[in-house]
């Protein structure tokens, strides 16, 4: 088997089409919620933090050789927690209701047993003679 031919039948699989599209439909969805983090949810934390601005919170903790100051940013990773735990939850929201969807009707009347046949009646009835003697 040829190279070009094995790597076709790898490329092909359904599970890495799948996988494919799920990264480029993951990395859509991860800008969508940064982008909602970023320009509605982390404006109103702001106000009601009395108007800081996480993005721009940092720490000097000296200065370089040319006497600026070095900061450390820390505000930027306090944005990227908030974004990791807003995807986490919507994802954990979509698969949730993915699964519901999936599942039978809880509610829906369970099966009934159909009737014995005749031929297990007729031995439970031997059984029972049986039994008595």
């Amino acid at each position: 088997m040829s190279l070009t031919t094995e790597f076709k039948e790898f490329a092909m699989r359904g599970n890495v089409v799948d996988l494919a599209v799920g990264v480029v439909i993951g990395g859509a969805f991860g800008k969508i919620v940064s982008s909602l983090v970023e320009a509605v949810i982390m404006p109103v934390i702001g106000v009601l933090t009395s108007g800081n601005d996480f993005s721009k919170l940092a720490v000097q903790i000296g200065t370089n050789g040319k006497g600026e100051a070095v900061l450390l940013r820390y505000g930027a990773f306090v944005q990227a927690i908030a974004d990791f735990l807003i995807i986490a939850f919507i994802i954990f929201l979509v698969i949730r209701a993915i699964n519901k969807l999936k599942r039978p009707a809880a509610n829906a009347a369970p099966a009934v047993p159909p009737p014995p046949s005749a031929q297990e009646v007729l031995l439970t009835e031997i059984r029972d003679l049986l039994a008595k003697k």
